[in-house]
């Protein structure tokens, strides 16, 4: 039997999207915000909300005690916490589990095997799935380092076994620079893991980051459902993603699809998550890591299969086996992913805060947008700057490229800078366009990109946007910071303010 009511413990564009798959379910939603999201779009679409700090993530986003109080009082019997804040924490699954609310997520055990760097090469070694050479175990002294380094071969990289997002990350291409590296390292994965545990692996030259969906049930069933490329990073952060890949083979499509499997059976693992490899230029794969979560982009993994990959995730937190479709799963076209980040691509990516202005999206054929903004929405700088996801499809490739240009062109965001232009040249460049994409792209092509925009133009626009959004037709004399203006979810269903927990 399906869950009668889900408590999402996450904000924005992935709150969102829960949202809509409950509603595709018939199941009732409980959102939870901070003082700086009050008026926030997640907010507004949940069936009930309840205030649960002030803006700062750990005293509110991330306070396990004040989300299980929430799922308590509003009567949630599951928690979907997405992606990003406590979706990885396994003393989160455990919290979940001690207060009898259903975790929509793999178990408390799976997350923390999978979390770790270390322990998961460990496993891997166990079932034979490949693996980038390097230490089979954590980094104790120098000295390890400097034998497990002479053995890979330089240049070799230096990871954090816990988190990710690059932090306590370090490419080694000398001898002479390993200690410091090392050193550093430690610190910097102390300070956004609060582990400084390290370890050493050859550094792939010009791969190819290459991810596998998983979905596993609670009954035995484990399929993957295809491959994404996600080798366009900044700073190891992905923001173009698309399926199929343009270096995966049919053969290797299979080959992959298999270790995938392979890898989720090993973590006894329950749910959707994501298997990672690196893909070298000769056609070697190695296992990354596995994220114990919905990814930020499987729209794609959607759009070519025709699978709601949240609904299933909320299916099998309920104790369903898996849909019937995934027996006869093929890929239909191709599909892109564009993260419409709120920051300056042409100053280091720096984020970007402020009122947005103007919002007006893309729409047409093959066009979809993943958003956690509206027009009058505020931005500020204490969460991930990212607002929304443009996904695309189209029959092949080539369609799906001029579709995401051509989308792109249509999205207008006023107000504060952001990253659309960037991610325009970024499809239009000749490069991307043959498929010759590797986790250097960025460095290679646009480490000196300049959208070009004059100081004069940005403010005249601004003005007018300004001027726009101040006006209101006759009768209507709403203020401009009136939710109702731009929020329809005040006016249907049953929403309401829940009771604040501080």
């Amino acid at each position: 039997m399906l869950f009668n009511k889900v408590l999402i413990a996450n904000r924005g564009e992935i709150a969102v999207r829960i949202i809509h798959a409950c509603r595709t379910l018939g199941i009732s939603t409980v959102t939870v915000y901070s003082t700086a999201d009050k008026d926030a779009v997640h907010t507004m679409m949940g069936d009930e909300a309840y205030e649960i700090g002030p803006p700062s993530p750990l005293e509110s986003y991330l306070c396990i005690e004040k989300i299980i109080e929430v799922a308590k009082k509003s009567g949630a019997d599951a928690i979907h916490p997405g992606y990003g804040f406590l979706a990885e924490n396994p003393n989160f699954a455990s919290a979940c589990a001690a207060n009898k609310i259903a975790f929509i997520g793999p178990s408390a055990e799976a997350i923390l095997l999978m979390g770790n760097k270390v322990e998961s090469r460990k496993k891997m070694v166990s079932v034979g799935v490949p693996l980038i050479p390097g230490m089979k175990d954590e980094g104790k002294s120098l000295a390890e380092f400097v034998k497990a380094a002479d053995e890979a071969g330089y240049p070799v990289l230096i990871k954090a076994a816990a988190g990710g997002g690059g932090k306590g990350m370090r490419v080694v291409n000398e001898p002479a620079d390993l200690e410091t590296a090392v050193e550093g390292a430690k610190r910097e994965a102390k300070s956004a893991f609060g582990d400084d545990t390290v370890y050493l692996e050859k550094y792939i030259v010009d791969p190819r980051h290459i991810e596998f969906q998983v979905m596993a049930d609670s009954h035995g069933n484990v399929v993957h459902v295809f491959e994404r490329e996600c080798s366009i990073q900044r700073r190891h952060q992905k923001i173009v993603e698309e399926t199929p890949s343009t270096a995966v083979t049919d053969e290797l499509r299979i080959e992959m699809g298999k270790a995938a499997v392979e890898v989720t059976k090993a973590a006894d693992y329950v749910g959707a998550g994501t298997i990672e490899f690196l893909l070298d230029k000769s056609g070697k794969f190695y296992f990354l890591e596995m994220n114990t979560r919905i990814q930020v982009e499987h729209p794609v993994t959607e759009e070519v299969t025709g699978v709601d990959l949240v609904a299933e995730q909320i299916r099998i937190a309920s104790g369903y086996e898996l849909s019937d479709h995934f027996k006869n799963l093929t890929q239909r076209g191709h599909s892109i992913e564009c993260r419409i980040y709120a920051e300056d691509a042409s100053n280091n990516f720096m984020p970007s805060i402020g009122k947005i202005l103007l919002y007006r999206e893309p729409t047409g054929p093959g066009v979809r947008v993943d958003s956690g903004v509206r027009q009058g929405s505020e931005v500020g700088i204490d969460y991930d700057p990212i607002m929304a996801k443009l996904v695309v499809w189209g029959e092949d490739r080539e369609t799906a490229c001029a579709r995401m240009i051509k989308a792109l062109k249509e999205y207008k965001i006023l107000g504060l800078r952001h990253s659309v232009k960037y991610l325009s040249d970024i499809i239009a460049h000749p490069k991307f366009v043959s498929g010759e994409t590797y986790t250097d792209f960025i460095e290679r092509n646009f480490s000196d990109w300049d959208d070009g925009a004059s100081e004069l133009l940005e403010t005249a626009v601004g003005a007018a946007a300004i001027a726009g959004a101040n006006y209101r037709p006759a009768g209507n004399q709403s203020g401009a910071g009136d939710a109702s203006v731009f929020d329809p979810w005040r006016e249907t269903g049953n929403w309401q303010i829940g009771e604040s927990v501080k």
